[in-house]
């Protein structure tokens, strides 16, 4: 089976088209009004003609406003239609995009925009949910490359100062769709675009604990998307739901992506919503679902959740973080073929796939075999003179590394990062330590130190360095670490240490936590007596001691039930 599926993808990547939006054109000709998008939250559907055609109409809008290749858009929405227009408005025409959290604040969003000076910047307004609009303006005030504000908002009275509105944006979007056809200005432009021209910036958090935006190319997405099509016997019958918020990999180079090179049905959700998924599974007989373990949890948490029709699924796919064998079980009572893989964003996505007809036990034992189209390899550290260490023999721990095609082409702007993770000889170094054998891949933990709450990786460092900011004149020394989590995997725990004399609450430190990304805030706070951080024999913050402390504690709150919850209780108890 293994062999087989890497001949089917080493056939496919023969065949490539250079551009993503060129595989939506190639089926608007084939499927025409066959379906290609249902919008869930709204219940519209859209065919393959029309989504071609919206691609066109967006891609000559952006033209018209002076927009090029090589230009950079940025975008804080949720995964409407028209947002997945614009995304591939922008492939067709080689302006590079990037979807950022809809859950970061004002200055994460600014840096995020400073880090790659995007010429656009397209933005939630005010909502049923949340107001973006003030966090805007406090960007605003601080960045002045961003030539195009663009609100989507209707109404125009709710639109800020220095933005527009998508409807006036839109507004002569027919007549440049029409022009455009007559000027061949989008045909022009799609011609300027190769394959290796990077098309896609995801923001990362890497081993610094900075977001690092990786730069994606069209060949790498299309790679991936090869992948994870012919590891999981993806077909063009298949309907994906897609759940996961744009700025995620796993959604727009995964979930979306794959199918529409697939051909199948994407069914999308404006933002994730457990009871809504699993509607839409429902409703639309989805029958491929991928998701990161916590909205599995989520789902499976649901008082009512044995009442949805699940029986349209033949094959999940969970990633992003390690599982238990319980976990696994309770998978494969969802639907009759599981599987997973090791991914990253630096790779566009997975990278390793479990065979579709594998065990629970088969899949407990490893996290997939490599493919042909991106070689894995355990390895020795880089070498001092940049190219890569020496391969290890099979069953050695080492660096798990990639090579090939699927490889990303660096951190934007960001040439020293870029080396640390890309080897001279292009090897990539993934700063996970595992073995390759016989059974597959085996993940032996983290090289950088990161905690995934909810899939999202943060690095404990930048959550540290807020609070002890934050809190400068009470806080002596604050560590954040990971703790298990029934719900989101992970969570964070923050141990912080007061100065003398200082009257210092829990409370007070997740008050703190409020203007960061709500992923980065700590679930629960422990306060510790002035002097009492442990430290080992280098003088250093003792992480394996409060990992220690930090079970312990946990134990002591699944008691009270104020643990394994997907709310934010007083002080920070989840």
């Amino acid at each position: 089976m293994k062999n087989a599926r890497e001949q089917i993808a080493l056939n496919l990547s023969m065949s490539l088209l250079d551009n993503m939006a060129d595989y939506v054109e190639n089926f608007a000709e084939i499927k025409k009004d066959r379906i290609a998008i249902i919008e869930h939250d709204t219940g519209e559907k859209i065919s393959w003609k029309a989504f071609n055609r919206a691609i066109e109409a967006f891609a000559a809008k952006l033209l018209s406003i002076g927009l090029k290749k090589g230009d950079i858009v940025a975008t804080s929405l949720p995964l409407l239609k028209e947002h997945i227009y614009l995304i591939y408005a922008c492939y067709r025409t080689g302006i590079i995009v990037a979807p950022l959290d809809l859950r970061l604040k004002a200055e994460e969003i600014k840096y995020c925009l400073n880090r790659i000076k995007p010429a656009a910047y397209f933005f939630l307004g005010r909502t049923p949910v949340a107001d973006f609009r003030p966090i805007v303006s406090e960007v605003m005030k601080d960045i002045s490359f961003v030539k195009h504000w663009v609100q989507f908002q209707k109404e125009e009275d709710e639109i800020i100062d220095g933005a527009i509105g998508i409807t006036k944006f839109a507004k002569d979007i027919k007549w440049q769709f029409i022009k455009s056809r007559f000027s061949k200005s989008v045909e022009r432009a799609r011609d300027l675009v190769q394959r290796r021209d990077p098309c896609l910036i995801i923001f990362t958090t890497g081993s610094t604990g900075s977001p690092k935006p990786a730069m994606l190319c069209h060949e790498n997405i299309l790679i991936q998307n090869v992948g994870l099509y012919a590891g999981f016997d993806m077909n063009d019958e298949d309907v994906m739901l897609v759940n996961l918020p744009p700025s995620h990999v796993g959604c727009i180079t995964e979930q979306l992506a794959t199918t529409i090179f697939a051909g199948g049905t994407s069914v999308i959700l404006h933002v994730f919503n457990a009871e809504k998924s699993l509607n839409a599974i429902q409703q639309h007989k989805v029958t491929v679902i991928g998701q990161i373990p916590a909205l599995f949890n989520l789902e499976w948490n649901l008082p009512d959740y044995n009442k949805y029709d699940l029986s349209s699924l033949r094959f999940i796919i969970y990633g992003g973080q390690e599982v238990s064998a319980e976990f696994l079980k309770k998978m494969k009572e969802m639907a009759p073929k599981i599987g997973t893989g090791l991914g990253l964003t630096e790779t566009a996505g997975f990278c390793t796939y479990t065979d579709p007809d594998a065990t629970v036990e088969e899949i407990a034992r490893s996290i997939g075999y490599s493919m042909a189209v991106t070689p894995l390899s355990i390895r020795a550290p880089m070498k001092s003179d940049g190219t890569a260490g020496e391969e290890l023999p099979s069953g050695q721990i080492g660096e798990i590394c990639f090579s090939g095609p699927q490889v990303f082409l660096g951190y934007y702007d960001d040439p020293e990062n870029t080396a640390r993770a890309i080897s001279k000889d292009g090897i990539c170094y993934t700063g996970d330590i595992g073995s390759y054998d016989g059974d597959g891949l085996h993940f032996a933990g983290r090289a950088k130190f990161v905690i995934k709450p909810k899939g999202y990786q943060v690095y404990p460092q930048d959550v540290n360095n807020h609070i002890s900011a934050k809190l400068a004149d009470k806080v002596a020394n604050v560590a954040c670490i990971g703790a298990p989590h029934d719900i989101y995997i992970e969570a964070i725990i923050a141990f912080v240490e007061p100065y003398p004399g200082v009257e210092l609450t829990a409370q007070e430190v997740m008050d703190a936590c409020l203007d960061i990304s709500s992923y980065s805030r700590p679930s629960h706070v422990v306060i510790l007596e002035p002097g009492g951080m442990p430290l080992n024999r280098v003088a250093k913050v003792d992480l394996m001691e409060l990992k220690t402390r930090a079970l312990g504690i946990i134990e002591d709150l699944r008691v009270k039930g104020l643990w394994d919850r997907d709310v934010v209780k007083r002080g920070g108890v989840a």
